[in-house]
């Protein structure tokens, strides 16, 4: 039985008719639920009214859209049977004054389930306006370290206003993260497979997510000379938000990992704003975002799942996809999730469009948070 199904017109009449089904199955299950933010004011209070009727623990988060069956959905929800609820809560405010009390609460709270939850992942979905993101997951590893896998992705509003994006049966919340242990669980895959030209700059100042000044001048006089220089393209002010989301900044790392960072707003000033931390003294380079009918990303995902989970058939696979990533390869989204769905046949797909994905590193598994991804898990267990 599906443990993934997408209500397109999601009233407490449907919500009902399916978590009776479910919980036939599984009297203890909870219910995870992903809306889409053009349906967020109705589909929340219906959750809420169902689950609170029915007794079900809900947990939930908005996102800019959903998808399943490989076509991408503006509205509904995607409802999602976990067992994971048993372990979950949603911790906020998160402000950055308020970090170490915040992850010391968290650590503390995951540390006492891993006695009764082995081998388990940390899924996390923050509100995307949380501002530095990679910063708290360095201090959550420096407290969890490698006893759970890390996954999770960013939920909210694809135009980046600050709306409550977080949910419970009771609240909605914002400025938010919402944390799921699931026990037993091998983790998530994460691909995005942008590739970085030769040439590379520094970024010689940076403030959590702004990038001040590359090779000691402002920011965005150097991106708009080295989009012409690399791929004859020229930028200015008035259309930097139409360009942007094609030409991200990648953050080059040692192990050779490349963080794909997408440009989101630029000041006065010449600062250019990203979706994500830029640490000082990155190297950075312009990337070459996929071509629109490349498939390496598919490939590295199935096989990555296949290695990570063995035999795939009949499961169902909770994927995120970047709405950056959608918005620079239009119509090439869809078929992207058709490949998906050839090369894991067999399979149940669906999920969200999200503002961030987080998986693991090359490296021992450290938590690091991306841009221009899909992430892709099994859910649940067969």
């Amino acid at each position: 039985m599906t443990a993934i199904r997408y209500l397109a017109a999601p009233d407490g009449g449907r919500i009902g008719d399916l978590l009776d089904v479910w919980r036939a199955d599984d009297p203890d299950a909870g219910l995870f639920a992903l809306v889409a933010e053009a349906d967020r004011e109705t589909a929340i209070p219906a959750l809420q009214r169902t689950c609170g009727r029915m007794g079900v623990p809900l947990k939930g988060a908005v996102f800019p859209g959903l998808f399943s069956d490989g076509r991408f959905h503006a509205g509904g929800c995607l409802l999602v049977r976990s067992g994971g609820l048993r372990h979950s809560e949603i911790y906020g405010p998160l402000k950055p004054s308020l970090y170490a009390s915040a992850v010391g609460r968290m650590s503390a709270d995951v540390e006492g389930r891993l006695k009764e939850s082995r081998g388990a992942s940390l899924f996390m979905v923050f509100d995307a306006m949380v501002v530095n993101i990679a910063t708290l997951l360095d201090q959550l590893y420096l407290r969890l370290a490698d006893h759970v896998r890390y996954m999770g992705v960013n939920a909210g509003s694809e135009t980046f206003r600050p709306m409550p994006c977080l949910f419970d049966n009771e609240r909605v919340a914002q400025d938010s993260v919402l944390l799921m242990l699931l026990p037993d669980h091998e983790g998530a895959v994460v691909e995005h497979c942008y590739s970085a030209p030769d040439r590379m700059c520094s970024a010689t100042s940076t403030e959590g997510n702004r990038i001040i000044s590359i090779d000691w001048r402002p920011a965005f006089d150097v991106y708009r000379e080295v989009a012409k220089a690399e791929y004859g393209v020229d930028i200015d002010a008035g259309n930097f938000y139409r360009h942007a989301v094609h030409f991200p900044f990648g953050i080059l790392r040692v192990n050779g990992e490349v963080i794909v960072r997408f440009p989101a707003a630029l000041e006065k000033d010449g600062s250019i704003f990203c979706i994500g931390e830029v640490p000082p003294n990155s190297v950075l380079a312009l990337l070459r975002s996929p071509e629109a009918d490349a498939v390496h990303t598919v490939e590295g995902i199935a096989r990555e799942m296949n290695d990570l989970c063995g035999d795939l058939s009949g499961a169902d696979i909770l994927a995120f996809y970047c709405a950056g990533r959608k918005m620079h390869l239009g119509d090439a989204a869809g078929r992207e999730l058709d490949e998906l769905g050839a090369r894991l046949a067999g399979t149940n797909i669906a999920g969200a469009l999200s503002l961030g994905e987080i998986g693991h590193s090359l490296q021992r598994g450290y938590p690091v948070f991306h841009n221009g991804a899909i992430l892709c898990c099994r859910w649940g267990r067969r």
